[in-house]
């Protein structure tokens, strides 16, 4: 049986927060990286299930929930938003001095403490943005392409006129998808791509 997409429901955090890690290292396990297992998911995926459950779906098969897309139709208020009402108590939770500078928790805790900023230049034309997630059991099936379309138009339906996406150039596969799906490079950087598409 294929699976089957719909809204996410409250009470499914942990099993998003755990995609999210297990799909954390460019597309791959990401598990033995990080010494804390929830603080990919308390950047990647708990302020959209928070601030825009609207426009968070999942992935399900017989075995439970194996993937995701997560967006919100405007950046700028979404990170305004989160600046308020997400980042100060994980900064709380999360010293700078949490862990190592270099490790890849390190590397997180900087981003709670200064959280990137989408570029104007992108935001104005492609207001959106999205993460998408999957397990390798759900990959290949035809899932993705119908979480991601769900998600355009869901967003397209809320008024925004397009939406942007951020991509690690290690992850050859999903830019691949992206292209597929109607996205092009917009901004391109040492170790990942902006890519874009109008709604």
């Amino acid at each position: 049986m294929g699976a089957k997409i719909r809204n996410y429901q409250p009470g499914e955090e942990r099993a998003l927060y755990d995609i999210c890690l297990l799909t954390g290292d460019s597309g791959v396990d990401a598990s033995g990286l990080y010494q804390d297992p929830a603080l990919l998911g308390e950047v990647y995926v708990g302020p959209y299930l928070r601030f825009a459950p609207d426009h968070a779906l999942v992935g399900v098969d017989d075995e439970g929930v194996a993937g995701y897309v997560l967006g919100v139709p405007d950046t700028v208020a979404f990170e305004a938003t989160c600046e308020r009402s997400w980042w100060p108590d994980l900064r709380a939770r999360y010293p700078l001095d949490s862990f190592p500078p270099d490790s890849p928790d390190g590397r997180i805790v900087r981003l709670i403490h200064n959280p990137p900023v989408a570029s104007p230049d992108v935001v104005e034309r492609y207001p959106a943005h999205l993460h998408i997630d999957l397990l390798p059991r759900l990959q290949g099936q035809g899932a993705g392409r119908r979480l991601l379309t769900a998600l355009l138009d869901g967003l397209a339906a809320a008024g925004a006129p397009g939406i942007h996406l951020g991509v690690s150039t290690a992850n050859q596969r999903a830019i691949g998808f992206y292209r597929r799906m109607g996205f092009t490079e917009v901004q391109t950087y040492t170790h990942s791509l902006v890519m874009a598409r109008a709604l």
